[in-house]
This record gives structure tokens, C-alpha cells and sequence, in this order.
């Protein structure tokens, strides 16, 4: 049994997370505002927090950096979003967070992303990456896939396969964010289509989205569907 700490402006999202994590046999505590997510790591150290980036007093964000700064950033972070940017991702990564979670979390994922936390937990205190700085001479780049904090296919910290990590190393900081994310949801879903053989049923498993949904965004990405049996 560990102690959950749920930070969401949204009273659903809380009361969602609450029940699912209970019923998972955790103590769950809720915080809807940065304010009292403050409140509640002064007053203990939960085994792991829930923390949504887009809250109307201090973003997730601010409220990782301010952590890390005061000493604070002692336990597993996962980070939350619906609306979450590639440079968002990297830039919480960096500060310490663990993984991320784009909502509506699949509740398969949240379990396992909420499991390797609590493992993640029990080792060394989370600290910081070190910042990455740009090649000279050239333009500043995603390093690695593991600087994508999405949780994976197989539910592992960031995107399995040396096909996608070469994928996403090549996306430039430099040029518009629309872009930078366009190419990496491309790379994403043409790596599970490939995982997958081309099934558009397994694909919207692993990826957590309808079927139409995905269609929708597999066209408006251009990715070639020609493969796909679409089971």
C-alpha cells in the first residue's frame, strides 16, 4: 500500500484517479491547486504524485522546478496532460519527472505507469537530468527517445525500439513546434503500425485511442496506411 498524491484542477480527474487507486488497495490524496499540493509535501512525503501540467494557479511544471529547488523532489513524479507539447515533455523529464500520461489515461496505463513508480520509488531519490546543450554548429535535437517521457507500447519509460529512438533523435528543436510534433506522432504511430503488422485494432490498444479517432489522426499526419489490414 502506498500513498498517492492526485494533483488536478479537475474535480472528475481526481475522483476518477481516487477511485481507480483505491480500489488498487493505495491511500489517495487530492490536491486540486498547486497551493495545496505545497501544503501537502510540507507536510509529508507521498510514495508518488499525479501531476497535472495545466492548473490555473502554478502550472505542473513550475511547481516540479520549485520542488527540485527547495530539496523536495524526493519522490517519483508522473506528469499529466491532455494538451502536453513535445517541449513540455522534455523540459519536465529534465527537471526530474518520471514518465508522462496524456489524458483520457487509459486505465491499463495509469496502473503500470503508477507501478514502475512505486518500483522507481524505492531506489535512489529523483534528481534532475543534466540540462542537454546543443551540438556546435547545429541545431538543438531530441537526444534520445528516452527524452520523451510517453509511456510505451509494452508500458515501459518512453518509446521501446532503436527504429523510433533514431526517429525521434532526428527531430530539430529549431523548427515550429506544430511541426516538431506532427513528426513525432508520425514517428509514434508508424512505429506501432509496424510493430503491429499493420493492425489498426492492436494499434488503438496500444496507442489508447478509437479506432476512428486514430484513422482520423493516421490521415492527418500522412501516414501511409497502405500496409494496414485494418482489423
Amino acid at each position: 500500500m502506498a500513498t498517492i498524491l492526485v494533483v488536478d484542477d479537475e474535480m472528475g480527474i481526481r475522483e476518477l484517479l481516487s477511485e481507480i487507486l483505491s480500489d488498487e488497495g493505495h491511500v489517495v490524496e487530492l490536491a486540486e491547486d498547486a497551493q495545496q499540493a505545497r501544503d501537502f509535501r510540507q507536510r509529508q512525503v507521498p510514495d508518488l504524485v499525479l501531476l497535472d501540467i495545466w492548473m490555473p494557479d502554478t502550472d505542473g511544471v513550475t511547481l516540479l522546478k520549485e520542488w527540485a529547488a527547495l530539496g523536495q523532489l524526493t519522490m517519483p513524479v508522473i506528469m499529466m496532460s491532455g494538451h502536453a507539447t513535445i517541449d513540455t515533455a522534455v523540459e519536465a523529464t529534465k527537471i526530474g519527472a518520471l514518465n508522462f500520461l496524456e489524458k483520457p489515461i487509459a486505465m491499463q496505463k495509469l496502473l503500470k505507469a503508477v507501478e514502475q513508480g512505486l518500483a522507481r520509488g524505492t531506489a535512489a531519490p529523483v534528481t534532475p537530468a543534466a540540462s542537454a546543450k546543443p551540438p556546435a554548429g547545429g541545431p538543438a535535437v531530441v537526444a534520445s527517445a528516452a527524452a520523451l517521457p510517453v509511456l510505451g507500447a509494452d508500458g515501459v519509460h518512453g518509446m521501446p525500439g532503436g527504429t523510433l529512438a533514431a526517429q525521434t533523435a532526428s527531430i530539430s528543436f529549431d523548427i515550429p513546434l506544430r511541426d516538431a510534433r506532427d513528426a513525432f506522432e508520425r514517428a509514434y504511430f508508424e512505429y506501432h503500425l509496424a510493430r503491429e503488422n499493420g493492425s489498426m485494432t492492436r494499434v488503438a490498444e496500444k496507442t489508447g485511442l478509437e479506432r476512428t479517432h486514430l484513422y482520423r489522426k493516421l490521415k492527418q499526419l500522412g501516414v501511409d496506411l497502405g500496409k494496414s489490414k485494418g482489423e
